[in-house]
């Protein structure tokens, strides 16, 4: 199993950091919802991503390096945050993401080792 950063494992919010988008609260996620967000690769990888290679407290789409369009990763960003797997923060022009872990752990306890677990086919071949 790959393990959290740094960053998850601390859960300290640097002073200064923007409040949140939008999103739902803790007792409003929805098992479907998340499963329907994490159904997709690329999503997993994203989660993947933040929860083993943060070095900073949260990420732009940037830090990523993947090569797709700007507009796409932010309908999957979008995706996560919606469903309550990320936290967006809006820094100036940029929003920068981290894995809600404390009300994942909450709600679907054991839903972050299955991301850990998870195995990218792309990486496989």
């Amino acid at each position: 199993m790959k393990k959290l950063a740094r960053t998850y494992i601390e859960q300290e919010i640097p002073q200064g950091v923007p409040e949140p988008l939008p999103q739902p609260e803790s007792n409003e996620l929805r098992l479907e919802k998340v499963l329907a967000a994490l159904s997709d690769p690329l999503r997993l990888r994203i989660m993947q991503r933040l929860l083993t290679s943060s070095d900073d407290f949260d990420h732009s789409c940037s830090w990523f390096g993947f090569d797709r369009p700007k507009s796409s990763l932010t309908h999957h960003f979008k995706a996560l945050r919606e469903a309550g797997l990320i936290n967006q923060r809006q820094y100036g022009l940029e929003r920068r993401s981290r894995v809600r872990t404390v009300d994942l752990n909450d709600r679907f306890p054991g839903l972050i080792e299955l991301i850990l677990d998870w195995q990218d086919p792309e990486e496989s071949q």
